[in-house]
């Protein structure tokens, strides 16, 4: 049995999260989880007020509900948790999340950053192509456009949470437009499977979810 570390932003474990990719994963594969937010209380992280300059992230807790914060203040908490990983034995650890983080974390095992994947693997499919972008929360699309304006000239950012659940996906998914798109990132690690067949049933579009696709990496590097 190989065991990998994940680390989610919010709080572990990600019941919604693992069946989708444990679907993929080999069986030869134990998955450890841990969060940013494991142990804090509601009101501890509703302290986590993104300042200007900071990333802002979305995440699940452990009672379902969603939360929006600041990637600053849980990056020392990160840290601890790849430590704890790697003491557990891990042989590389999967961060469940999107965002963009920056390269100063320790480790002696691999850091495998979502984000720098899709980055690196949507241009290279489809240099020139009319991108629109699913983000969580309307103050991600800043950020989420400086990202995706990189890459692409034409960048179309639609905010809708995925923990607000399929039908609210849907009302949104409503909004893109066929002939102005080539092809949909769903930009968070909550969008679901059901979510992306439903999105692509509608637009008849391309679209690419974060959490199989990272999911069938893993299974290629252990």
């Amino acid at each position: 049995m190989t065991k990998i570390g994940a680390i989610t932003v919010g709080q572990s474990p990600r019941t919604d999260l693992m069946p989708d990719m444990e679907r993929i994963l080999s069986k030869s594969i134990q998955v450890i989880q841990m969060g940013g937010l494991d142990g804090l209380t509601r009101e501890e992280i509703a302290a986590f007020v993104p300042e200007p300059d900071d990333h802002v992230l979305v995440s699940r807790l452990t009672d379902g509900s969603s939360v929006c914060f600041g990637e600053s203040y849980i990056l020392p908490r990160i840290q601890e948790c790849i430590h704890s990983l790697e003491a557990q034995g891990v042989s590389l650890i999967l961060f469940l999340c999107t965002g963009e983080f920056p390269d100063n974390f320790t480790s002696s095992v691999p850091l495998i950053f979502p984000n720098r994947i899709l980055t690196s693997m949507v241009p290279a499919i489809m240099p020139d192509c009319r991108l629109t972008v699913f983000t969580p929360s309307e103050a991600q699309i800043p950020q989420v456009t400086r990202k995706w304006t990189a890459y692409f000239d034409t960048v179309h950012v639609i905010p809708v949470s995925p923990y607000d659940g399929l039908a609210a996906v849907m009302e949104a998914a409503a909004l893109v437009n066929p002939e102005e798109t080539d092809m949909i990132v769903t930009d968070c690690i909550g969008y679901t499977v059901e979510m992306k067949e439903r999105i692509h049933a509608l637009t008849n579009r391309p679209v690419i979810l974060p959490r199989t696709l990272v999911a069938r990496m893993i299974n290629e590097l252990v």
